[in-house]
């Protein structure tokens, strides 16, 4: 796969390379960064939400779709192809397209390891082999035997994620999940039970530049998720209703963390890295978010890992107290991927980002 797209890259003018992806998640982030550095910029939008990408005027080109699917299209990848496009993936590429391996156009980054993103599994053999503390995980539902968190594969923003202590409450809530439309039957069959670790949630924005080989540490964030309104009920009307809580993401709060505890985030990130390289060459390549727990010992834990930019990244626009203390100037995500890409284009080192 890579070298049919390295063989596709061949034929473009680097002096032409303008910078796409879908309109949603990121888009904002990465259409405003390429424009930064100076790359004309395509956004393939769901026609529904035109009027955003509009209004902002980050897109200098917009092609609408009903259906995020249309981008493997024969017809959209050739008229990308013909444009010169480097596509910036995001949640959306695996949430609604799931493999990329019919999508044949230059992707930044490792659409190999975007894989591990919608498979625990995988995700879990990447952990172990980089020898980091996770949460222990049970692998049938009438194994719980403490407070665990469900979850499911793939970019669902924690969409029907519920709390369980029981292999009774777990098939009780499940079937509440599918009622209330969140999940279906078959997602349900196939989640990940794991156990939840009490502590601060931190999720970490870092960037792996090939061209520098160096691990850089682009901003920290947390999320706002549906859960989070529960506080503002007062237990004995809690107690009163049938409230079921899930942990929909709505937004992200930005974080800056005692320095101290950095330490230990690019040790972990360090050990990911060099991993990646084994289990899908070349590695890592771009932005990429640890999601942890910081416990009661302020030890780090690891719960997911995504290989390409995430939407906490949006709170570190247009910079944050990490970017601007590395750069000395305004950068964040979408950004400093488009700098990656002008950089390798001016060094001929396109291939090295690209699969």
């Amino acid at each position: 796969m890579r070298e049919r797209i390295i063989e596709i890259l061949k034929n473009y003018h680097s002096n032409k390379i303008k910078i796409g992806t879908l309109g949603s998640h990121s888009a904002l982030n990465i259409l405003r960064g390429a424009k930064d550095e100076g790359f004309e910029t395509i956004c393939v939008c769901k026609s529904k939400d035109v009027k955003i990408y509009k209004n902002f005027g980050v897109a200098d080109r917009i092609i609408e779709v009903e259906d995020f699917n249309e981008l493997l299209d024969e017809s959209i990848q050739n008229f990308l192809r013909n444009e010169n496009t480097i596509l910036i993936p995001h949640g959306s590429f695996n949430a609604y397209i799931g493999k990329l391996e019919n999508l044949n156009v230059p992707i930044f980054g490792n659409r190999k390891l975007m894989e591990y993103e919608i498979s625990r599994e995988k995700q879990r053999e990447w952990f172990l082999k980089a020898g980091i503390r996770i949460p222990k995980t049970f692998s049938s539902p009438e194994d719980i035997d403490r407070l665990c968190i469900v979850k499911y594969h793939g970019a669902k923003g924690g969409r029907g994620y519920f709390l369980t202590s029981s292999p009774q409450e777990f098939k009780e809530k499940g079937e509440k999940m599918v009622k209330m439309g969140l999940v279906n039957e078959s997602e349900l069959k196939k989640v990940e039970i794991q156990e939840y670790i009490i502590g601060a949630n931190i999720y970490f924005s870092f960037f792996y530049s090939p061209i520098n080989e160096r691990i850089e540490l682009i901003s920290v964030d947390r999320r706002y998720e549906h859960v989070d309104g529960l506080g503002r009920i007062p237990a004995k009307e809690q107690l009163k209703t049938d409230i079921e809580p899930t942990y929909t993401v709505i937004g992200n709060f930005p974080l800056v963390l005692r320095e101290s505890l950095l330490r230990e985030a690019f040790n972990t990130a360090e050990r990911i890295v060099e991993v990646s390289k084994e289990i899908a060459y070349p590695g890592m390549v771009g932005p990429f978010c640890i999601e942890t727990i910081f416990n009661e010992r302020a030890e780090l834990i690891v719960f997911e890992i995504s290989a390409r930019i995430v939407a906490g990244t949006n709170v570190g626009i247009p910079s944050s107290p990490y970017s601007y203390i590395l750069f000395g100037e305004n950068m964040y995500m979408g950004r400093r991927i488009a700098r990656e890409i002008k950089i390798a284009i001016e060094k001929d080192m396109l291939t090295e980002v690209i699969y």
